[in-house]
């Protein structure tokens, strides 16, 4: 493809000529003046050196005099027509101006905004281990790859050969493409996207990988069409990427809410890359400044997004965190006296010895079904409440209810027994003050028993043993304790 530029008898004579990255062969030059004489020079892809202007790349001109007439620009095998539209000739690269330096400023601080999500989401990741944070980072990455390549900060910091950006380019492209695929699929929550779509946006991210490595690898196989064709196919991917935010937000998605607000100018820039890259008659334009733009409205969206998704699934563990242990007791727990049962103890039988308890006594109340029978189960209920709160523990004092009107108490101290004891005497006042009604004294029966610090005795050895006290007092008479100050005494 052939470009001829007319030199003016008063035009500012150029030495460079800039144009767009894109896959191409060699750059041929040729300076020709008014007398025929002609100088020339050619430059292959790998020579082409990297302009301020982003996205650009510029060669130097023959020697252009008073006397040239045209300067000729040849592009052998150039893949994109951009690179024929954007061309031009001039006499220096973009001076290191205040303006340009500004704008290098605010691409910079862009991509420090892109640089914080990153340690947001590894403080996130860390908690929630979601997969929608590390494709928010990974999208993140991409964009803020994709702002260091394209712009006029890759010459500044990098200076790669032209073309390596260029390919490079191409492939940061489709992996923001797929990432924002991936990130979509994974972020709108479950069941407010329909199962068709959450499918698509994965194929979506495999598609948009294939695109990119393959015409990156490839960019000649049908070179007239074939940036055309790759253009053309990432029009699908837009439009299963907004009918995903659309009916994510019909099913009242919160996360789509940020992602419709954040993705708006990127989508619009690829609109317009989509529509003037296909569209003969319209020149190519791939709305940089709207992309920037776009990087920025996903840098607050979406990391809002992702704050406030973190915000409703802590929320949600929080809540099933406390029903857990709200089962947890509930079943750990007397429904009637609100004391701990026995599979409460049996569970937590090491953890209490640890805690010093190591007297147990069982306790039983005497002649219990007789008050079942004369005065009913309301009444019997009512007798266990108030045994259970002249039972209840101290912080030397455990109380549990093994079931009926069986009790366990598990004390520590020196004064152990006489603790026990103590409550056992105190069930017939406290019942008679709870139940004036009840015309017979209520007492109880208990066996004792206690383990040495050295012993390693479980609670099923120890129940046994005070369980056979308890039957030894029962035999004695009742109302009375039978125990053994020494396990095995």
């Amino acid at each position: 493809m052939l470009l001829r530029f007319d030199i003016g008898p008063d035009d500012t004579l150029p030495r460079y000529l800039f144009s767009r990255r894109s896959a191409l062969q060699a750059v041929h030059l040729l300076a020709i003046d008014r007398d025929g004489a002609i100088r020339q020079s050619s430059f292959s892809s790998g020579d082409l050196s990297n302009s301020l202007r982003g996205g650009y790349f510029k060669s130097s001109l023959p020697e252009v005099t008073r006397n040239t007439q045209y300067v000729i620009a040849a592009f052998d095998l150039p893949s994109h027509r951009m690179t024929l539209e954007r061309a031009y000739l001039s006499q220096s690269d973009l001076p290191l101006s205040g303006s340009l330096l500004r704008s290098f400023l605010l691409l910079a601080i862009l991509a420090g905004m892109l640089s914080m999500p990153l340690i947001f989401n590894a403080a996130f990741y860390r908690i929630l281990n979601e997969p929608f944070v590390l494709w928010h980072s990974t999208l993140t990455i991409s964009l803020l790859l994709t702002i260091l390549v394209s712009s006029g900060l890759a010459a500044v910091l990098f200076d790669l050969p032209a073309m390596t950006l260029s390919w490079m380019t191409t492939i940061i492209f489709g992996f923001t493409v797929a990432s924002g695929a991936m990130f979509t699929h994974s972020f709108i929550e479950p069941e407010r996207l329909h199962p068709a779509l959450r499918q698509a946006l994965l194929y979506c991210a495999v598609w948009a990988m294939f695109l990119s490595i393959s015409h990156a690898v490839f960019p000649f196989v049908a070179r007239p069409i074939q940036s055309t064709l790759y253009t053309a196919a990432f029009a699908p991917i837009l439009v299963i990427f907004v009918l995903s935010v659309a009916d994510a937000l019909r099913r009242g998605s919160r996360a789509a809410k940020f992602q419709a607000l954040g993705y708006m100018p990127v989508i619009l820039a690829g609109s317009v890359r989509l529509v003037t890259g296909i569209t003969p008659w319209l020149e190519s334009n791939d709305a940089m400044l709207l992309f920037y733009m776009g990087c920025a409205c996903e840098v607050l969206f979406t990391t809002l997004g992702v704050a406030d998704r973190f915000m409703a699934i802590r929320r949600q563990r929080d809540s099933a965190r406390f029903e857990a242990d709200v089962f947890e007791r509930l079943s750990e727990s007397d429904a009637l006296t609100g004391l701990l049962n026995r599979r409460a103890i049996e569970q937590n039988f090491e953890m209490y010895r640890a805690e010093g308890y190591r007297a147990l006594a069982v306790l039983d109340l005497d002649h219990f079904k007789k008050i079942n029978d004369v005065y009913g189960h309301g009444i019997g209920d009512e007798v266990l409440k108030a045994v259970a709160e002249t039972l209840q523990a101290d912080p030397q004092v455990r109380a549990f209810r093994l079931g009926g009107e069986e009790f366990v108490l598990l004390v520590r101290g020196e004064d152990a027994q006489l603790r026990a004891e103590r409550r056992r005497q105190a069930i017939t006042a406290a019942v008679a003050a709870a139940l004036p009604e009840l015309g017979q004294a209520v007492t109880a029966s208990m066996g004792m028993t206690n383990s040495r610090p050295d012993e390693d005795a479980g609670f099923a050895e120890l129940y046994k043993q005070a369980d056979r006290l308890l039957y030894d007092a029962k035999l004695a008479g009742r109302n009375r304790t039978k125990l053994t100050l020494v396990q095995g005494a």
